[in-house]
């Protein structure tokens, strides 16, 4: 496999979290391809750590549906397939609609502050075309409501229910769709702002239904 460019920025003292997060946002954003293999040695050499947190780390990602084993043959990232990513995105529009059911009570205004700048960010970064940019502050966004939701068994299933959706989103930006939602999360942060938080869950939830 063909390694990132960016393998300079990595150290032997990764963690295996750094390690798991390192391979996944390749995957994610098409540095490693849709079916790509996925060789030990290679991401050894990429990461500069030893094969046990590699293995680890593919364990992981093979939960997440971003990878797939095939024993004694091969492991590759998962190649794209549009019915799975629609199953993902009905577990993760649920678990998000909760998260912001959850939040809302909570929010302060440095939480709504926080929001807006990511929505801005999000702005920023379908005005730019950077796809990445946009996906980051889309992140930032919900991640308020996921954060003040203090519902840590709801965090861990969308860290799994949410890669398959981000690739897909890397893989098909359309600066359209996210301009729609930007416009939508002016709503979302408008119902929050006056403690709505049924509506607000209800605008969460159609904002992840009418991504692509």
């Amino acid at each position: 496999m063909p390694v990132p460019a960016t393998r300079s920025v990595h150290r032997r003292s990764l963690l295996r979290d750094d390690v798991y997060r390192s391979i996944r946002d390749a995957i994610v954003r098409g540095e490693i391809e849709p079916g790509e293999r996925l060789v030990d040695a290679d991401l050894q050499a990429w990461l500069g750590v030893s094969r046990t947190p590699i293995r680890e780390a593919l364990l992981r990602l093979e939960r997440t549906g971003l990878v797939t084993a095939i024993p004694g043959r091969a492991t590759m990232a998962t190649p794209y397939d549009p019915a799975v990513v629609e199953e993902s995105r009905v577990v993760a529009a649920e678990l998000h609609a909760l998260a912001t059911r959850l939040a809302v009570p909570r929010l302060g205004e440095d939480d709504l502050t926080a929001l807006s700048r990511a929505n801005e960010g999000l702005r920023a970064g379908i005005g730019a075309g950077d796809a990445g940019r946009a996906v980051a502050a889309d992140d930032d966004f919900h991640a308020v409501f996921v954060d003040r939701s203090g519902n840590a068994v709801l965090a861990a299933q969308l860290e799994q229910a949410m890669p398959l959706l981000r690739r897909a989103e890397y893989l098909h930006f359309d600066s359209a769709e996210a301009s729609a939602s930007a416009e939508l999360h002016e709503r979302i942060i408008a119902a929050a702002g006056n403690g709505e938080a049924d509506l607000c869950a209800d605008l969460v939830r159609r904002n992840w239904m009418v991504l692509a």
